[in-house]
């Protein structure tokens, strides 16, 4: 299935139904008085958390959605119907804004979340609201009010605890199928990777976190050079990224030290909070040099870039690397989610 990550769709909620105007009218009562119901409210609009869902591409082809008008009152002092709300299934990690004013309407994070996107008119109220002493046979009621109306877009930001970053061929793609489930597309030539893939990785029955592989980047990618901004921002909500760095390139002339800042740098003209995540430099393509070559060259850019955060030497070919990688990101993710219950707890004590 083609990954589509944004869209724009229509949506309207329903219009309420109108008042009525009515009187009461039955043998012996010659004097019924007003008997008009009230008109039903209109249906509303809700986006709904689905994570069965990992695209937007179901946008492509239905753009319009609308609810249910309510009903108009009638006599006997009988309420319309009211209209059925429409609820929209979107992935998790949807971004939902207002096209015309450009405000964030919300983000569906959560599986079921619902949120009000486009609220129904309340119904008319018949003249029965209307009777008085000195008015016996009114005849105004009060208009229904029409549905809200928006033009909707919507931005998905995959939602994964690890992503994978790096430059075309770097790879990525194999890393993610030799760990997971996944199975994207692998060649020997760039951006074979067009979309991202989210995969599975389990460490044992209890333990697993998802992994996500991100298009490759290249220089001018903050501009929207390549594949560019389109998929930078699917890197913010990881919690953890793996830079890597290919030790043996197809071209003989490329530095990799070079590469890791110019990649940084792509980052932080995109976004500077980027550059605060947690980042690992992970190298592969070990099993194209010798161990004391792969060895030595990893240890020279480190020495070069003046890295003090973790890094790693794996071939993913070779599943050389890969389980133990797997394993310290887990750790290192454990460790992150109960360094978040800390401070969350601390945060609620002090309020």
């Amino acid at each position: 299935m083609k990954f589509v990550d944004e869209a724009s769709i229509h949506v309207a909620a329903g219009n309420g139904g109108n008042g009525s105007a009515s009187f009461r009218r039955e043998k012996y009562v010659p004097f019924g008085g007003p008997d008009g119901g009230d008109g039903g409210r209109g249906g509303s609009v809700f986006l709904q958390g689905d994570s069965g869902l990992n695209t937007l591409v179901d946008f492509r082809h239905k753009r319009k959605y609308r609810a249910q008008n309510g009903q108009g009152g009638s006599g006997r002092n009988m309420t319309g119907r009211g209209g059925e709300d429409i609820t929209i299934r979107v992935p998790l990690g949807t971004i939902i804004k207002d096209e015309e004013t450009g405000d964030v309407l919300g983000e569906v994070t959560e599986q079921a979340q619902r949120i009000l996107v486009a609220r129904g008119g309340k119904g008319g109220l018949g003249n029965v609201h209307f009777k008085s002493s000195t008015n016996r046979a009114p005849r105004q009621t009060v208009p229904a009010e029409k549905g809200e109306q928006r033009q909707l877009e919507l931005e998905l930001k995959v939602l994964a605890d690890v992503g994978l970053l790096g430059f075309p061929n770097a790879g990525k793609s194999t890393l993610i199928s030799a760990v997971s489930a996944a199975r994207p597309k692998v060649a020997d030539y760039p951006f074979t990777t067009l979309y991202p893939n989210l995969g599975v990785v389990r460490i044992d029955v209890e333990r697993s976190f998802v992994i996500a592989d991100i298009p490759g980047l290249i220089e001018g990618a903050a501009e929207g050079t390549g594949l560019g901004i389109q998929f930078l921002k699917h890197l913010q909500r990881t919690r953890l990224l793996l830079h890597l760095v290919d030790l043996a390139p197809l071209a003989l002339d490329v530095d990799p030290v070079a590469q890791v800042r110019q990649l940084e740098q792509e980052m932080e003209k995109f976004d500077p909070s980027l550059m605060q995540m947690p980042r690992w430099l992970v190298f592969t393509k070990a099993d194209l040099l010798t161990p004391q070559e792969a060895s030595e060259k990893a240890e020279a850019a480190v020495s070069a870039l003046g890295w003090q955060a973790q890094w790693k030497l794996i071939s993913s070919v070779a599943r050389s690397g890969t389980d133990a990688l797997m394993q310290e990101v887990s750790d290192a993710l454990q460790e992150m989610v109960e360094d978040e219950r800390q401070a969350a707890a601390l945060a609620e004590s002090h309020e």
